[in-house]
């Protein structure tokens, strides 16, 4: 065996330990402090759930390395075990999306809000990559000062719609994007927020005076935006104009992603295309371009993905080492896994817990009375979507689920959707797709077809979509054979599957999913490895 050991300790933090090019484990700093896209000792992180430097050949992070350095205890611990290996922020983006794929060749389109690219500290939104068999090639840098699309919506997220935007709550775009479909008539602003895109750049992603990040609570202040105040009142007296505000934001968004997939495609005559950076979780965004391209996004496409990345380019690139043959999918499910000792521990220290033994069977016949079932299964996924192993699931054919669970377990606005798990095979009976469009990372919405709509309905969001999750067999093999056995018993290959947290970030441990059990008003905790359903006294 030889392992690559991959580092990163800026926000979203995280390490990687890649054997013979498959990821053994990948961990986010966030899932085990409980807070949202932290800063941490990525070295200690490593420690703390891994530790063995046996077989490890190379050290790979990203510019600029001290990040890792600066802690300087953990470093001495680890630098003399392997040469470190540097490579550029989107350069590691691009390399966790092209390496993860099974494109031989393809084109790889980077985007988020600004990472820096090599030593003299030169910084770009947006990035171009040919890839091909175990090489990457840059083709175009574009600087940030020019593209900065995950900035603009970091800003207008904060200063415009007024939710968070980075650690200790996490980045709340994906509820921009969601107020998106509540738009009427965006075109009204879509000369404004291209001017945010464009002439206005610098000004909208430039810092309110006076904000403070990293608190451990919202900052009261909340300093008003000197450029962008305007619209936040806007938004605080209309609600309506709210919605078709983050509407144009989302048009304008599309519309640029697709000049640059649609400039690179010309240029470079290649059909296949991956994306990776922040961006890449405009689902919304993503799922229009797979309805033109042949599109793959990794399970981890933002910063957490660095160490993946960087891990894969230093294996397969610097080292040149053959290309993994994924089956079908790269797993997603690359977290720890927890044996039947420790849930057991765990659900000893909570009294107010009942456990009994079950199957899978029972807790279909529980979905279908109406109940919210948690699910707490093997190896957790990485990323930001939970796909069935540390999940909250339920009867989609509901029309006031979307409502009970926004309002008892997920305490959010009444607006946003949550997502249909389906059956790979069933897609084209449910959703208007144009090719066989995968979406196993839960990476891309698309349209429901019209005559299905009513029998899903705390599925499909305002605008008629869904972020679809395909399931295969091969990419997990229990949730494939749970929703086969809820079609048999329903008639319907799909499930409510929305992350398994409250406002949090996804559970990750035994005693997490305890406690999110707990206080919250799902009915059942389900653990399908060990057989047991967990129930309140």
């Amino acid at each position: 065996m030889k392992k690559i050991l991959g580092l990163w300790s800026g926000h979203d933090a995280s390490f990687c330990v890649l054997n013979d090019g498959k990821i053994e484990l990948h961990t986010e700093a966030e899932r085990h402090l409980r807070v949202k896209e932290p800063p941490y000792d990525s070295i200690k992180l490593f420690f703390e759930h891994h530790g063995d430097v046996n077989d490890i050949i190379g050290l790979s992070t990203c510019h600029l390395d001290n990040g890792i350095k600066e802690h300087r205890q953990s470093w001495d611990k680890i630098s003399g075990i392997a040469p470190l290996y540097v490579v550029g922020h989107h350069q590691a983006h691009a390399s966790n999306a092209f390496y993860s794929s099974n494109f031989k060749s393809a084109i790889i389109i980077t985007i988020d809000g600004g990472g820096i690219e090599d030593a003299s500290g030169f910084t770009t939104g947006v990035t171009v990559w040919k890839g091909d068999d175990t090489k990457l090639k840059a083709d175009k840098y574009i600087p940030l000062s020019q593209i900065n699309i995950g900035g603009v919506w970091s800003r207008v997220t904060r200063c415009v719609f007024g939710y968070e935007s980075g650690y200790p709550y996490g980045n709340q775009c994906g509820t921009t994007m969601a107020l998106a479909a509540l738009a009427k008539n965006p075109e009204k602003y879509l000369k404004d927020f291209r001017s945010f895109m464009t002439d206005n750049l610098a000004k909208t992603v430039a810092r309110a005076p006076g904000h403070i990040t990293g608190m451990s609570v919202k900052d009261p202040r909340e300093p008003r935006h000197p450029f962008l105040g305007k619209w936040r009142d806007i938004a605080q007296n209309d609600e309506q104009a709210k919605f078709d505000m983050a509407g144009a934001l989302q048009m304008v968004t599309q519309e640029l992603i697709l000049d640059i997939v649609g400039d690179a495609v010309q240029e470079l005559g290649i059909g296949n295309i991956c994306i990776s950076g922040g961006v890449a979780l405009n689902s919304v965004a993503m799922g229009m371009l797979s309805n033109m391209y042949d599109v793959y996004i990794p399970p981890v496409p933002y910063d957490a993905g660095l160490t993946i990345g960087s891990a894969q380019h230093t294996w397969h690139h610097v080292l040149g080492n053959q290309r993994v043959d994924w089956n079908k999918n790269a797993s997603s499910y690359l977290g720890k896994s927890y044996s039947k000792k420790q849930v057991l521990d765990a659900l000893e220290s909570c009294p107010q817990a009942v456990v009994e033994n079950s199957d899978d069977n029972f807790v279909i016949e529980l979905l279908s009375n109406g109940s919210i079932i948690s699910v707490f299964n093997e190896r957790a996924e990485s990323g930001r979507r939970a796909l069935g192993n540390r999940s909250i699931i339920a009867d989609p054919r509901n029309p006031q689920m979307k409502d009970m669970i926004n309002q008892k377990v997920k305490h959010r606005q009444s607006f946003r959707p949550f997502a249909p798990s389906i059956l790979y095979e069933h897609v084209r009976e449910w959703f208007q797709v144009y090719s066989d469009v995968e979406s196993p990372y839960m990476n891309f919405v698309l349209p429901f077809k019209d005559e299905v709509k009513s029998k899903v309905p705390a599925v499909v969001h305002f605008d008629g979509t869904g972020r679809l999750q395909t399931v295969r067999k091969e990419d997990n093999e229990w949730y494939h054979a749970f929703l086969t056995k809820w079609y048999q018993r329903t008639g319907v290959p799909i499930l409510l599957n929305t992350s398994f947290n409250d406002r949090e970030p996804i559970v990750e441990e035994p005693v997490h999913a305890i406690n999110c059990f707990m206080k919250t008003q799902i009915d059942y905790l389900y653990f399908p490895e060990h057989k047991l359903l967990v129930k309140k006294r």
